[in-house]
């Protein structure tokens, strides 16, 4: 199953190249995080291979982080662009 999975991410991947950044990694977020954790944050921007993300709560936000390290190498294999962290922060 996992290799199926990273086929279609690395497919996703490929197809997603003719976007902006930003729109990449929208689309990115929600296969590297699932539908339901994807709903409950939004790339808010990125800039120098630092994704910035908007969370909806101080649970999702403490959900969010101790899955920085996956996320990140998830974000930047599917968009197919640099991701050297990201930063995430609350809703206002």
């Amino acid at each position: 199953m996992d290799g199926i999975r990273d086929l279609l991410k690395s497919n996703l991947g490929r197809s997603l190249r003719a976007l902006q950044a930003q729109d990449r990694l929208e689309a990115a977020w929600l296969v590297a995080c699932g539908p339901a954790l994807a709903e409950h944050g939004v790339v808010a921007g990125y800039a120098d291979g630092l994704v910035e993300i908007e969370v909806d709560g101080d649970a999702w936000l403490e959900q969010l982080r101790s899955m920085r390290s996956e996320l990140s190498s998830a974000l930047g294999r599917i968009a197919a662009l640099p991701v050297t962290g990201i930063h995430f922060i609350k809703k206002r």
